[in-house]
């Protein structure tokens, strides 16, 4: 009678071995892929600061202080936040650049900060307002009227132009009515 064989202890030691470092690599693999996901989400909530700062600063009635401000937001998707916010002026007259860095608020100085999102805007107020005032480009005072370069010429208008008209009609013509190649009792 044949002895059945099993398993050595050296064997089932081995491939424990392989089995743990498997499931090692695995959860260094989920882990990092739970990183990555919390560290997006921390950067959608930043950016969604950011861009809630901007509208607030396209929405608001006076245009933004040239220069850099900051404030906090103590309760914002269960933590705290800061925003670094500045605004310069651009070449062109009345354009101004909005510029956003937001942040968890760690207690951190600015310069050494861990910025989360940066995010830019723009706005102007050299465009025409609600009651139809024209932009002036040239950034001098027209107290609502185009520059004179910017005057349309009045347009002339062509004198009207009659067609004759046929004072007979045409008598109507008739098309004959199509015929079907099966016609009852045919028989087809």
């Amino acid at each position: 009678m044949a002895r059945a064989r099993g398993f050595t202890l050296v064997e089932v030691l081995v491939a424990l071995v392989i089995v743990a470092l498997g499931m090692g690599a695995a959860l260094a693999a989920l882990s990092g892929a739970a990183d990555g996901a919390s560290r997006m989400r921390e950067r959608m909530f930043a950016q969604w600061i950011a861009f809630n700062q901007i509208s607030t600063a396209r929405l608001a009635r006076q245009m933004p202080a040239v220069g850099t401000s900051s404030d906090k937001i103590p309760d914002f998707a269960n933590g705290r936040w800061k925003w670094t916010q500045t605004v310069t002026q651009l070449d062109t007259p009345g354009i101004y650049r909005i510029e956003v860095k937001v942040r968890r608020d760690d207690g951190a100085d600015d310069a050494h900060a861990n910025w989360l999102a940066d995010v830019s805007g723009f706005r102007g107020d050299a465009l025409a307002g609600a009651s139809g005032e024209l932009p002036n480009w040239n950034g001098t005072a027209t107290n609502g009227n185009p520059p004179a370069s910017q005057t349309p010429a009045p347009a002339t208008t062509p004198a009207p132009t009659t067609t004759p008209v046929p004072t007979t009609n045409p008598a109507p013509t008739t098309t004959p009515a199509p015929t079907s190649p099966l016609t009852p009792g045919s028989g087809g």
